[in-house]
């Protein structure tokens, strides 16, 4: 971690005074807007995440239900076509960027360290860095909507030359292309600190093969993130010279290569798919075993499928542009890579079937959720397989087929695990349990409404319907299905909304519970419900895979161990923790009005642009300079017995 100084042991959450004198500022208090503004506890940071995760989902459901009532009837005029390009292009960008992928980093911020016995991630003021530049990312792509401007209108996909200063003069692309990568830089930075401090920061005995599977799963996303990232950086920045500077990257009229575009972001797209769905693929895994009340089967290959994953997201990029011309070999090669891939993601439900099998199945609303994303993932891969046969691929390219593909993958798959993922750690988060009445209510509205929105998608696109369309005529033989789909995207917002409502209200008002309402196998089960700030009075000793099992059948044996431990603990001067501080976000700040500057404003770009710079700059250098310093604690005394 990064806070490591040794000072005297004081009491029980109170600070120690640095020797020498300090010129940075420190937070007073532990509650109230400042502490969260500048905590660097990966759980409170976690939690942020959460919330602005959640947010972002809200509104990109907004932004959907108005494009499926644009489309409800045929001939509609609710949108104008310039409203319907902005609300595709910031729902796709804003589900993707904004919610699945943050609301993936809240977990990863608040299990990792638990999971694996730690007190904190390995640089905590880096953690709460890569937080506030990812909310002004995604301040940044957002201030469009209250800006002359207007939102971008390009597609989530950015395609040149839609994304060129001659189709989008105005500014919206520019701030779509500096808030991604403001959400690049809080991407890595996050990516960076996950894999040290796994790698790092396991408690004794928890060797890389008794590591949950969320935790590997963490990893791989983390390596995910950071070799794929640079090819849309890469991409990002070419397009922002062709727009500021008159460079010809993509500008065709002048020599540029569009398709050059196409290459770029799909390298990092399609990688990105998976950086979307291992962690779904990790709750799952942990959510079955606890529910079936026995362990993973096929451990090993299920952690060495998602190696696999990984590996191979790299090699399929041009199955998205089997109708760009790449010819014979090319598209030969993508389509067999395309069905090979799809062999470990099955082992891995097979996996999951043999965990179900002969299992004392437990039917709890976070184990409905993660059936539920068994099916719909099943569904969303079968049509999958169907486009990596190029012929049938051209066929459905650009329809509604592949608007019901990648839903069934992204929100039948991703979003419905990480929807099982908060009813099952939310005791642990919260110490409330969720009602099981309305936690069920909430999936079968959920599952009725997501499949009466996107089933019928697929016939919409064999039926000739072409995606990103705004209107359509009477006679083309799509008003039913459309209207279903309306009518199904109504329902889902009516249970996601009951969903929501449920969340909130038991976070206020649920049912208080003590630790271990699963009887759950792995090490962030073994702690109070929520946590103390320090995680582990003692940091563990991991005997087994399933550790908090094993703790369970061998008490006396770990008693004595806590015991040893305490002791050698409180002889080196207790628990040792960071000082909270605000100069991540001060830095953080310098980039949203740098962004700003560069990418938002016509006049005073360079001053704004400088003086945001200057501030990024000031809070970098105060951050390095702030020191080791923490404080010592004492463990409650639940805890130390």
């Amino acid at each position: 971690m990064e806070a490591t100084a040794k000072s005297n042991f004081t009491g029980h959450d109170e600070h120690v005074a640095p020797k020498r004198a300090s010129v940075f500022w420190r937070p007073t208090s532990k509650t109230g807007l400042m502490s969260w503004l500048t905590t660097v506890d990966h759980k409170r940071i976690g939690f942020l995440y959460g919330v602005f995760a959640l947010f972002f989902f809200i509104v990109g459901g907004l932004e959907a239900l108005l494009i499926r009532l644009q489309l409800a009837v045929p001939n509609n005029d609710l949108l104008s076509a310039q409203q319907y390009n902005e609300l595709f292009t910031m729902h796709g960008t804003t589900m993707i960027f904004l919610a699945i992928m943050p609301l993936s980093a809240a977990f990863f911020n608040f299990m990792i360290p638990l999971q694996i016995g730690a007190r904190d991630v390995a640089f905590p003021r880096l953690n709460s860095f890569s937080l506030w530049t990812f909310v002004a990312g995604a301040a940044i792509i957002n201030l469009g909507w209250f800006m002359k401007a207007g939102a971008p209108d390009a597609g989530w996909f950015g395609y040149a030359p839609l994304t060129s200063s001659t189709y989008s003069p105005d500014h919206s692309i520019d701030m779509w292309v500096m808030g991604l990568q403001l959400l690049g830089v809080a991407s890595i930075a996050a990516s960076l600190n996950f894999i040290v401090t796994i790698i790092n920061m396991r408690a004794p005995g928890m060797t890389m093969m008794r590591l949950p599977v969320f935790t590997w799963m963490a990893l791989f996303t983390s390596f995910l993130l950071i070799l794929s990232f640079p090819a849309i950086t890469i991409a990002l920045v070419e397009l922002m010279m062709d727009r500021l500077f008159g460079t010809n990257f993509f500008e065709v009229s002048n020599g540029g290569m569009p398709i050059l575009w196409q290459h770029l972001f799909w390298i990092f797209g399609h990688p990105e798919v998976y950086i979307l769905i291992l962690p779904a693929m990790a709750v799952i895994s942990e959510i079955l075993p606890t529910f079936s009340r026995k362990p993973l089967f096929g451990y090993p290959i299920v952690v060495f499928s998602g190696a696999i994953i990984g590996f191979m997201g790299f090699t399929v990029w041009s199955h998205h542009m089997f109708t760009t011309g790449m010819g014979t070999v090319a598209t030969a090669a993508f389509a067999l890579a395309t069905m090979a891939i799809a062999v470990p993601t099955g082992v891995k439900i097979f996996n999951w079937i043999g965990t179900l099998w002969g299992g004392h199945l437990q039917m709890r609303t976070p184990m409905m959720f993660a059936l539920g994303f068994i099916w719909m993932f099943m569904v969303g891969g079968f049509s999958g397989i169907m486009h990596s046969a190029a012929p049938a691929d051209a066929q459905q390219q650009d329809s509604y087929f592949v608007v019901a593909h990648f839903h069934y993958v992204l929100i039948g798959g991703s979003l419905f695990g990480l929807l099982a993922a908060i009813h099952y750690w939310f005791p642990l988060m919260f110490g409330r349990i969720v009602s099981e009445f309305w936690g069920k209510l909430s999936f079968w509205i959920i599952f009725t409404g997501f499949n009466i929105t996107f089933f019928p998608m697929h016939f919409l696109g064999l039926n000739g319907m072409p995606r990103r369309t705004f209107t359509y005529d009477s006679n083309l033989g799509w008003n039913t299905p459309n209207f279903i789909a309306t009518i199904g995207a109504l329902i889902l917002g009516v249970g996601i909304a009951i969903y929501f409502i449920t969340i909130v209200y038991t976070y206020f008002k649920g049912q208080k519970i003590g630790r271990d309402p699963w009887d759950a196998r792995t090490l962030e089960w073994s702690l109070p419900c929520p946590p103390p700030e320090y995680n582990f009075a003692v940091i563990p000793k991991v005997h087994a895979r399933d550790a908090f099992w094993y703790e369970k059948q061998h008490k006396e044996e770990i008693a004595k161990e806590n015991a040893a431990q305490a002791k050698e603990d409180k002889a080196h001067g207790g628990i040792h923790m960071p000082f909270a501080s605000i100069y991540p976000l001060v830095a953080s700040i310098g980039l949203l009005v740098a962004g700003i500057g560069i990418s938002a404003l016509d006049h005073n770009k360079l001053i704004v642009s400088i003086i945001g710079g200057v501030i990024m700059v000031a809070g970098i250098f105060l951050w390095a300079h702030e020191g080791n310093e923490g404080y010592h604690m004492h463990a409650d005394k639940e805890e130390k017995s």
